[in-house]
């Protein structure tokens, strides 16, 4: 019996994954206690290419201020 996958590799899943992704960056941010101005936020939430925010999310953990995320300062 074959399983029909088709689901996570649709654009609807894409987004899912893209949103929940960029609910991480800014947790994290928030944690650490980071200002997220709000054209930061907006950038973030608004991205939907996973490498990006992959790599943004990687840069969440260790930036100085959220402005970072975009330039990899503060490593």
């Amino acid at each position: 019996m074959a399983v029909d996958l088709s689901f996570f590799r649709s654009e609807t899943s894409q987004r899912l994954r893209a949103e929940s992704r960029a609910e991480d960056v800014l947790l994290i941010l928030t944690t650490r206690g980071l200002d997220i101005p709000e054209p930061v936020a907006e950038r973030i939430t608004t991205c939907t290419d996973p490498d990006t925010l992959r790599t943004w999310l990687t840069r969440a953990v260790t930036a100085h201020a959220a402005e970072d995320l975009f330039t990899g300062t503060g490593d």
